[in-house]
């Protein structure tokens, strides 16, 4: 892949962005800018060498499904953009950098048309994608674009990448902490890192499909949908469970104090630790688990300790903390950062590899 920083000259060179604006927006105000602000470092890069930027995302609201409400939160801190509905005007705009309307309203992006992607490729004179967090997925502005325009990754995409590497080859101790649901998404992860890690810790609804298997009474927590054979992974020493719980009638919600003094323990002695998904049942109110390991992290991260943390849950916690600058890397990435992490390589990887030079 080419990096956005090899091109020798942007000055006047139309950009399409491919970003990840898909913030949680309420009653019309944005409620966590954490993915706007991780783009600006690559929008102030192209501004600042001259180019003229078409920015464009899908976004996914509970209300109107617009962009709009980014396009105004970009201008009111400082980057001045105009926000375009009609994608074919913008080939005449003469501003600087044009936001476009919602992706996802255009039925070939989640078709990966060829057809629309052209359309798209035909807007500028190269591509960059720096939506690494939905490079997972076989989109048109993702992966059918690449065919038709010089395509490049952008700097957060290019660290995302080289960070998330350094799991394949880590410092030792090696502790991968693995939380959050969706085991049959999240099984490819253990039965890769289990033998790369120096131990895995799991949590979250995750560990209550390994009780399960152990014959625990597990009560009515929250299980996988679908029967799992984690016998392979029963009697492995590497691995680990919380020691106690936190309970809402029979339900598992939580760790106890006694799993976050043992989780402690581990993360003393560790030199990497790789963290995705959260204790407990975080979008229900239980996060004391989450937050508690949040702090340990981020002090082990100022002892010299390499920290890598990602997923929906576990970046809505850290911003809770204000703790973004405490990791050595905080990924944009929930599924996109498993994906990676279990094959090694993404759809969006694959297509900016055999991008038209």
């Amino acid at each position: 892949m080419k990096s956005i920083k090899t091109v020798l000259s942007l000055k006047d060179v139309k950009v399409l962005v491919r970003l990840d604006l898909n913030v949680p927006i309420e009653n019309g105000h944005i409620v966590d800018d954490f993915r706007i602000r991780k783009s600006l470092p690559l929008i102030n890069f192209l501004d600042s060498n001259g180019a003229h930027l078409i920015l464009i995302s899908h976004i996914e609201t509970k209300e109107n499904p617009t962009l709009k409400p980014v396009a105004e939160y970009l201008n009111k801190i400082g980057v001045k953009c105009v926000f375009e509905k009609n994608y074919k005007k913008a080939l005449n705009n003469k501003n600087k950098i044009v936001l476009l309307e919602n992706l996802r309203e255009h039925e070939g992006e989640k078709k990966n048309d060829k057809a629309f992607a052209k359309e798209l490729a035909s807007l500028a004179d190269i591509y960059v994608n720096e939506a690494f967090s939905v490079s997972h997925r076989e989109h048109a502005s993702v992966c059918a674009i690449t065919e038709f325009i010089p395509s490049y990754m952008g700097l957060q995409f290019e660290e995302e990448v080289k960070n998330l590497s350094l799991a394949f080859k880590p410092d030792h101790p090696f502790l991968f902490i693995l939380g959050g649901a969706k085991f049959e998404t999240k099984l490819p992860l253990v039965e890769k890192f289990i033998s790369i890690a120096d131990s895995v810790f799991i949590g979250g609804a995750l560990a209550n499909d390994f009780f399960k298997a152990q014959g625990k009474d597990i009560g009515s927590s929250l299980v996988s949908s679908t029967d799992l054979d984690l016998s392979k992974f029963m009697n492995n020493k590497k691995l680990s469970l919380p020691v106690d719980n936190i309970l809402k009638d029979t339900a598992i919600m939580d760790v106890g104090m006694n799993t976050i003094e043992q989780l402690r323990k581990e993360i003393d002695k560790a030199k990497f630790i790789l963290w995705n998904g959260p204790l407990g049942a975080y979008e229900t109110g239980y996060k004391s688990g989450t937050l508690q390991l949040s702090e340990i992290l981020a002090e082990a991260t100022g002892k010299g300790t390499k920290t890598i943390v990602g997923g929906g849950d576990t970046l809505a916690t850290i911003a809770e903390l204000k703790l973004e600058n405490s990791f050595t890397f905080v990924s944009t990435g929930g599924g996109a950062m498993l994906d990676f992490l279990a094959k090694g390589t993404l759809p969006g990887i694959e297509a900016l590899e055999k991008s038209v030079v």
